[in-house]
């Protein structure tokens, strides 16, 4: 039984709560489902990040909020790991510069938090991932620029089409959904993202 017949099953003894976390989680399948569409699209983006830290390039990554907590997680997959052991590659996130952040956005305001760090740890050849629901965040927008300024690859994952973030970037994927659902249908694509560089990534460290 699928969970939109679970909740369609749902007797008066069910309390408001238990239905709205069913309601929820019902949302939330065809949203992390859509994900399918963009198979390929996923596989190509993890070809070309293995191929890039394989040959020593950097990848940068930002988010405001929640997406700052999946751009962390894609970061810490690649210094530490994801499925078994090989070397460690260079993944930094850059809202988790509490001491940059909280410095940037005091003399340069809180758009520049990420662009500047962008301009300082940024090579030609390196990506930037930048996650946001919205597409909209001025210090992402700004982030993009920067990267490009300096010969970044630039990618996004966020909500819906249109949306600036998208037009801004090198390559995008947008999920359709509410944004809560939308965050975690970009948890999924970040571990299926890893999942897909393991190999190159590994065959990267024997060379």
């Amino acid at each position: 039984m699928t969970i939109a017949q679970r909740t369609g099953t749902v007797d008066e003894r069910t309390s408001a709560s238990a239905r709205i976390v069913l309601d929820h989680v019902a949302a939330s399948v065809p949203v992390v489902a859509s994900l399918v569409d963009h198979g390929d699209h996923i596989g190509a983006w993890a070809d070309d990040i293995a191929a890039r830290l394989v040959a020593g390039r950097r990848l940068l990554a930002a988010g405001n909020g929640g997406s700052a907590a999946e751009a962390q997680h894609l970061t810490s997959e690649l210094t530490g790991r994801f499925d078994g052991d090989r070397p460690a590659y260079s993944a930094i996130s850059l809202h988790a510069e509490s001491s940059a952040v909280t410095a940037i956005g005091n003399d340069y305001g809180f758009d520049q938090v990420f662009a500047r760090q962008v301009s300082a740890h940024a090579r030609a050849g390196d990506v930037l991932v930048l996650l946001s629901t919205s597409g909209r965040s001025p210090n992402l927008l700004r982030a993009a620029e920067a990267a490009r300024a300096v010969g970044a690859r630039t990618i996004a994952m966020t909500g819906p089409r249109p949306n600036p973030l998208a037009e801004a970037v090198d390559d995008a994927i947008c999920i359709d959904g509410p944004s809560a659902n939308v965050q975690e249908a970009q948890l999924v694509l970040v571990h299926a993202l890893c999942r897909a560089m393991e190999p190159a990534l590994r065959r990267g460290a024997r060379r």
